[in-house]
């Protein structure tokens, strides 16, 4: 009877599917699609897995991908005559059918592995005979377009696991944290298990359920010959080690570097985010999974952070990069709950940079045109057309060092400084560091100060600081290096683009100066022991009327190998939010806190750059040097001017010398001249006296005319002439001692000769006439004696 009743039934069920045979020609199976999407994996720099992106709920492998103990166990629990049917598998229904109507329930089904990845393909999940009918035809149709490692390949990467796992590539890694091929026999058949009730064989939930049923699949397997009887019982007694997490611990990780990267891949690769998201790319990164550790530490600890408000917490994004490549090593972009593609703070923010725009606007430029370490600036109130800045604290030195200006991070030095060299110099030092700038609302001298028409965000001061550690070249900031899609071939490269920033003796400078910033000056907060360190604080006022606080914070370090930047601040600053502390108080010690973490497997090494003590000597050198010259150009200076006094003076010396001499020559000629008019006249007087001594010829006459008295009388005349010099020595005596006197008219001549002259005059007396004159002087005395 009962075979009778299988026999009818088979007949029925023959015919019913030949009536169907027209339709399941024309079964339309467009929709099935053997292209699956794969997870985006993303590698770190040492070309490890570091994380994995989709937007599928299954993830899809490749049939050469999947062990054979795996393939076999689904087909021995669910389909053991797959590889002999051509898609239904009237056999398997017939058994079935008779299995059911013995237990009086369905305790056996007759799908095959083709009409169940049909119905989860293409069909909808409701439960008619319209459905099932489609079904059969439909899997015949897949059966002829479509190979047996094809359609598995489907069925395995389609069919539900539970416990969210759609595809076995998921449930291997969601059940035990493994990839499919490393699944043990074991393990395979609990997979397969779960296949007829995953809800209920969770073994997350029902682990003995769940072993029960992969025992079975193991005895079937067995059974079937899939596995040998020492398999069977290593497998059997295998322990099952659950990844309790669930899901693939690699999928979300490093959600913000993520975001960098599909950003990356879209910009700057062409790529659209579904093509990231569903490409099954390899996309290999310059991540280093320590670092990016190492700071997401730092971003969960709130302690290091300023309290914020119910409305808003302070937020932040850090970034570390390799100076020597522009890679980035790490990255994240906010506090507090990560939004896919959502807002990056540490690439996306356009923040005013403060200070820290100084060593790029500023110094760096000042340095490449001649300014020294140690030359100095001025630090006094002034204003520079409408312009006027103030230092932070309005104390003022007069004038500073550049050293001490740049570690003190004085405002007015530095926009003096950058008014010397020109705005214009700046403005191209700033685009050297790969910063762009507005070439008409930027060029202000509130550039020295970071006062940009729009703002920076970390990595693009990371890049351009980087500039300081590499010997003034720069390297672009990224995070990719390959691109390599689903078959294999690279579709997008990094090229390495660098350029030069400033010159190597400039970056050495400016490294001794950023040390020192560090080391003495505003970023003592950010040292790190045992560590050289460079770096500038930055900060910016709340643009609030009234509100005395902070806007944003920054702090820009570098080490040898890795450099750093950390912005801290509220997305939105109004008068109930805005930061209380400078940056050397918030960001410096964020940026040590993560930076120290991530160098503590690195060895620390040195910049290799002259310490700022020895600017400073060979500035007090340089300084004794110029005292010293200008001393002894003082001095020479002074001696030239004595000298030159003293030739003066002794011109006018030898000039009075010389003027008494030219005078008593002068007196002489006049003196020998004088005389020779009166010998002259002497002559004339005695020719007149002798003509009238000839017509006289009374004998007693002519002897009075020679009477010495009379002489004496004459000589008085001579003692006029003595008021001169000597007359005095002619007129005393009688007549003939007026002879004498004539000579002593002529020693007279020595100092007042006129005068002498005069007393030879007296001379005359010889003549009785003359003598009459000489009675009018002196001489009647001496006519006495």
């Amino acid at each position: 009877m009962t075979q009778v009743l299988v026999l009818s039934v088979s007949t029925a069920v023959l015919a019913f599917l030949s009536f169907f045979h027209v339709y399941s020609e024309g079964a339309d199976i467009s929709a099935l699609n053997d292209d699956m999407a794969q997870s985006t994996v993303i590698y770190d720099a040492n070309g490890e897995v570091a994380s994995k992106i989709s937007a599928l709920k299954n993830e899809g492998i490749k049939i050469e991908d999947v062990p054979d103990h795996v393939k076999n166990a689904v087909v021995a629990i669910e389909d053991h005559r797959f590889y002999e049917h051509d898609g239904v598998d009237l056999v398997g229904i017939s058994r079935a059918f008779v299995q059911n109507v013995k237990a009086g329930s369905v305790v056996e089904g007759g799908s095959t592995i083709t009409q169940q990845l049909t119905k989860n393909a293409l069909l909808t999940s409701e439960k008619t005979y319209k459905r099932k009918l489609e079904e059969f035809f439909m899997a015949r149709e897949i059966e002829k377009q479509y190979s047996k490692d094809e359609i598995m390949q489907m069925y395995l990467n389609r069919i539900y696991f539970g416990n969210g796992s759609w595809g076995v590539k998921e449930a291997a890694m969601g059940y035990f944290g493994k990839e499919v091929k490393d699944l043990s026999i074991s393990e395979a058949a609990m997979l397969a298990g779960l296949i007829k009730a995953p809800s209920a064989l969770d073994p997350h939930k029902n682990y003995d359920k769940a072993i029960e049923r992969r025992n079975l699949v193991l005895k079937m397997m067995n059974t079937q010959g899939f596995i040998k009887d020492e398999e069977y019982k290593k497998a059997v007694g295998e322990k099952i080690a659950l990844n309790e997490k669930g899901g693939d611990p690699l999928r979300g990780r490093y959600p913000f570097y993520v975001d960098s990267v599909i950003d990356e891949a879209i910009k700057k690769y062409g790529l659209t985010q579904e093509d990231v998201l569903t490409g099954g790319l390899q996309i290999y990164t310059e991540l280093d999974v320590t670092m990016q550790t190492a700071v997401e530490a730092t971003y969960a600890k709130d302690e290091l952070f300023p309290e914020g408000t119910e409305k808003q917490i302070v937020q932040s994004g850090a970034v570390l990069v390799d100076p020597k490549s522009g890679g980035i090593r790490a990255l994240v972009g906010g506090r507090g709950e990560h939004v896919f593609r959502g807002y990056n703070r540490a690439t996306q923010l356009k923040a005013q940079p403060g200070s820290t725009m100084k060593p790029l606007a500023v110094y760096a430029p000042a340095v490449e045109e001649g300014w020294g370490v140690t030359d100095m600036l001025k630090d006094e109130e002034m204003e520079f057309k409408d312009y006027k800045p103030h230092n932070y604290n309005d104390k003022y030195k007069g004038e500073v060092p550049m050293y001490e200006a740049l570690r003190d991070s004085l405002n007015v030095p530095s926009v003096w400084l950058l008014d010397e060299i020109g705005i214009a110099k700046g403005m191209e030092s700033v685009k050297n560091f790969g910063i762009n700038l507005d070439p008409q609302n930027d060029r202000n001298l509130g550039l020295a100060l970071g006062g940009l028409s729009t703002g920076v965000s970390p990595v693009t001061m990371a890049e351009a600081y980087s500039a300081f550690a590499n010997n003034g070249e720069r390297h672009e900031a990224h995070a990719i290096t390959k691109i390599v899609d689903k078959e294999g071939n690279t579709i997008a490269e990094y090229k390495g683009k660098k350029s030069k920033a400033i010159s190597k003796e400039t970056a050495e400078k400016m490294t001794t100066m950023l040390l020192g910033v560090v080391q003495d000056g505003t970023g003592k907060g950010a040292q790190i022991p045992g560590r050289e360190l460079a770096g500038k604080t930055g900060s910016t006022q709340v643009p609030i009327k009234g509100v005395n606080g902070t806007k944003d914070q920054w702090f820009v370090g570098y080490t040898p190998q890795l450099v750093g930047a950390v912005w801290v601040g509220y997305d939105k600053t109004d008068q109930e939010h805005y930061l209380t502390t400078t940056s050397s108080e918030g960001a410096a010690l964020v940026f040590k806190d993560f930076m120290s973490e991530a160098l503590k497997n690195t060895k620390a090494e040195s910049f290799n750059v002259p310490p700022l003590s020895k600017y400073i000597e060979e500035h007090k050198k340089e300084q004794r040097a110029k005292s010293v010259k200008e001393l002894e150009s003082r001095v020479k200076k002074e001696s030239e001017k004595l000298k030159k006094q003293w030739e003066e003076a002794k011109k006018k010396l030898n000039k009075k010398k010389d003027e008494p001499k030219a005078d008593a020559k002068q007196k002489e000629e006049e003196k020998v001249e004088k005389k020779e008019k009166e010998k002259e006249k002497k002559e004339k007087d005695k020719t007149t006296d002798s003509a009238a001594a000839a017509t006289t010829t009374d004998s007693k006459d002519t002897k009075d005319s020679g009477d010495t008295k009379d002489n004496g009388d004459e000589g008085g005349t001579g003692d006029t002439g003595d008021n001169g010099g000597a007359g005095d020595t002619g007129g005393d005596g009688d007549g003939d001692a007026g002879d004498t006197g004539d000579t002593g008219g002529d020693g007279d001549a020595g100092d007042a000769g006129d005068t002498g002259d005069t007393g030879g005059d007296g001379d005359a007396g010889d003549t009785g006439d003359s003598g009459g004159t000489g009675d009018s002087g002196s001489g009647d005395k001496d006519s006495k004696n």
